[in-house]
């Protein structure tokens, strides 16, 4: 195999998003605004607020909070291990 031969990776995105489903979620701190546009459903957020989102590994919202601690006591109330993204 030469430099200019590609290697078909294993994984494609749908196999990464896939890892970690159902066990691991993660808390990232977002703005107001940020969760809007994530949950465009969620009316009337002050603008300015700072909130927590706990995501699936697949970056679905399963919670948005106020409170890092609340968002990983729910995490750990259902078996989630949780990891942060700064």
């Amino acid at each position: 195999m030469n430099a200019t031969d590609k290697i078909k990776p294993a994984f494609d995105l749908s196999d990464l998003a896939a890892l970690g489903t159902g066990q691991v979620a993660y808390v990232r701190p977002m703005s107001a605004a940020e969760v809007q546009k994530l949950v465009p459903q969620i009316d009337d957020l002050p603008s300015g607020i700072d909130l927590y989102a706990l995501l699936g590994a697949d970056g679905t919202p399963i919670m948005i909070a106020d409170s890092r601690d609340e968002l990983t006591a729910n995490a750990w109330e259902n078996q989630l291990v949780t990891v942060s993204v700064h």
